[in-house]
């Protein structure tokens, strides 16, 4: 993974840590700990195509690829932030698993319904294959 100088603004910082821990096995596999981090409102367009619903994805996060230990794992890179405003983020960055690229967009919200001070929650994300002739060596 790229290194990644600590984003200034706390929502990018707390939107960061949330993304990168969705890629974590121990969060994969945990209903209760992915259930913190997605919005109830959730919704998901995986590379594959596929929409993901908040339920869907929580029921199958467990099975997918990057939730073993000792399996695969998603490598990230390039990550990038941007406030678009406050509790609101939007976050870019690409994905390496099994040689396979992906370009992927989250946003990240303060979920309205929480009490004041808790963290960021995944509202959206889309993963888009990257062709294999804009591959980068």
């Amino acid at each position: 993974m790229t290194a990644l100088a600590p984003p200034d603004d706390p929502d990018i910082a707390a939107a960061v840590a949330g993304e990168l821990a969705l890629l974590d096995p121990a969060v994969r596999v945990s209903r209760t700990r992915a259930a913190e981090l997605l919005d109830p409102g959730f919704v998901e367009v995986g590379a594959s195509g596929r929409r993901w619903t908040y339920e869907e994805m929580l029921a199958s996060l467990p099975g997918m690829s990057g939730a073993t230990e000792d399996g695969r794992r998603f490598e990230p890179t390039a990550l990038s932030g941007t406030l678009l405003a406050p509790g609101l983020v939007h976050l870019t960055y690409e994905t390496l698993l099994d040689g396979h690229r992906a370009r992927r967009s989250s946003l990240w919200r303060r979920d309205p319904a929480a009490p004041a001070g808790t963290g960021l929650r995944m509202y959206y994300h889309q993963g888009t294959p990257v062709p294999e002739a804009d591959v980068q060596p």
